[in-house]
């Protein structure tokens, strides 16, 4: 069929077009058909699918990440007792309430043992809560030889408690020397103080929340 043969057809008369040119309208108007059922009524299915794929993919990645931890189980649960054993041991250098004024007789022996002389120990009036112990700051000044009082901090050091001293400032007059420093004590607090310091927590995230 030739070019001619096809302009010369009449859309009025398509009923007795030869079959060539009958397939190929047949064939665009079926085409057309389809791409707008796509446009108008799968668009959204299109979109359902992808978000679908979407989610898919989180999904595996979720499954890798929880399959990891399921094989690595065992590890992390010996990974949290030695956590609980170091907790546990740090713990044990910490006294209870009782045990604190052994401890400040400790820590004024180890100056006076050394030959230091104290000009000032005053253990703060108020200890600092955290969640599970408390802080006592002392304010400490001592005079002595340089040597005395590196031995003094050497021998805070090996206390079977823990003490640190901070803000360490050295003076010099005329060859006498002072030290004057914030000595820090922990001990671990009693489950009724440990259940206090939680209820305040809870009380000022509550007030918090109040005020937003």
């Amino acid at each position: 069929m030739t070019l001619d043969d096809i302009r010369q057809l009449n859309i009025r008369d398509a009923g007795n077009w030869p079959l060539l040119p009958k397939t190929v309208v047949l064939l665009a108007i079926f085409l057309a058909i389809v791409a707008a059922g796509a446009f108008l009524d799968w668009k959204d299915q299109y979109e359902v699918l992808d978000v679908a794929r979407q989610e898919e993919v989180k999904l595996k990645e979720q499954y890798a990440t929880k399959k990891a931890k399921a094989i690595n189980f065992d590890l992390y649960v010996q990974q949290l007792k030695e956590i609980e054993q170091s907790f546990g041991a740090l713990l044990k250098q910490l006294p209870n309430k009782s045990e604190m004024d052994a401890l400040l007789t400790d820590i004024n022996q180890a100056g006076l043992g050394r030959g230091l002389q104290f000009d000032l120990f005053k253990p703060a009036a108020q200890e600092r809560m955290a969640d599970f112990y408390a802080e006592l700051p002392i304010n400490i000044k001592i005079s002595g030889t340089y040597h005395d009082m590196g031995a003094f901090a050497s021998d805070v050091a090996q206390l079977p408690r823990i003490v640190t001293l901070n803000d360490v400032v050295i003076a010099n007059d005329k060859g006498n020397l002072t030290m004057e420093t914030q000595a820090k004590t922990f001990r671990y607090l009693d489950e009724e103080e440990v259940a206090k310091q939680r209820r305040l927590a809870k009380d000022a995230k509550d007030k918090g929340k109040g005020k937003k």
